[in-house]
Formats: C-alpha cells, structure tokens, sequence
C-alpha cells in the first residue's frame, strides 16, 4: 500500500469518526457536513471527497458501529465457554457501550431515521447480532435460546436508553 493511500485511508477514518461524534451529539438532520469537517479538522470539501453526502457519511459511521459489535461478539463466540457465554455477551457489551457511547448514541438516533438505505444498515446490524447471538446459545445449548437472545437485545436496548437519558438504576443487574 503507498503511503498516500494509507493518508487516504487514515483520513476516511477520521472523518467516520468525527461524524459520529457529531451526529452523536446534535442528531443527524441538525448536523451539517461543514460541522463534521470542522470536528475532522479538514475543509468541508475534502469531506465530500470520501463521501458523496450527508447519508453517506452516517451509512459508514452506522457500518463501523455494527461491526465493532459484530467483531467483539465473534471474539467471544470463539473464547467464552458455554457457561460463561451469557455472562461474556453482556460484559462485552458494556465495555463497548462505555468505551463507545457516541456509537451507541448513533445506533439509537437510527432507530428513528426513516430514510429506506438508513433502515437497511440497521436492520442489517440488528439481524446480524440476533443471529450470531441465536446461533451462539443454541450451540451451547442454552435453555430456551430463543427467548434468551430477545431478552439480551431488550437489555442491551435498556442500558442503551438507561445511559442516554442518565437513569443508571435502569442497567443496575
């Protein structure tokens, strides 16, 4: 890889990560690219050299937030033994949701978006944590792994909320 293709790169990075920090902080449709930009320490132009728009730009964000999860997830898929799997899940979200808030923040702003491409990258992430969670107790023969995965989003969905609207008794075990 040259080394501007490793500035490009970087940059990209940096640009995903400023916008999720701005989206996080003043909603998607409030927040301006020129924002973004300004957070990125960039003009706003170089921001649309990486990405054509605004929903472009959070489609990315969105993208890196799921597969933080989604990696953390496989990692303890491939480390956690079956009794310590529900337990593992869990731990591992915590620590991205206090390491990652904004993320986090971003994922649930998302929720709400109705733009059709919006709604695609959740429901992909959705439906690609379900199912890797659903397919992990299931081999570990958790009891009832139906009912245990749904319950797992719900909590997760709680403590989402819980920490955006500053009510810890809401995540408390």
């Amino acid at each position: 890889m040259t080394k501007d293709a490793k500035i490009s790169i970087n940059r990209r990075i940096d640009i995903i990560s400023a916008a999720i920090e701005v989206f996080a902080e003043t909603g998607y449709y409030r927040a301006t690219t020129a924002q973004v930009a300004q957070r990125a320490q960039i003009s706003q132009p170089y921001v649309f050299r990486f990405f054509a728009t605004k929903e472009q730009l959070l489609l990315s964000a969105l993208e890196v937030s799921w597969l933080r999860i989604i990696k953390s997830f496989r990692q303890v898929i491939e480390s956690a033994t079956s009794e310590r799997l529900q337990a593992e899940f869990i731990e591992t979200y915590e620590k991205i949701s206090e390491s990652h808030r904004n993320e986090m923040r971003l994922q649930m702003q998302a929720q709400t978006i109705q733009e059709v491409p919006i709604q695609d990258a959740m429901r992909y992430g959705f439906r690609e944590v379900h199912r890797m969670v659903l397919e992990a107790f299931r081999q570990a023969e958790i009891s009832n792994p139906e009912e245990s995965t749904m319950l797992f989003l719900a909590r997760g969905m709680l403590c989402n909320i819980a920490e955006a609207i500053h009510l810890p008794e809401l995540k408390d075990r």
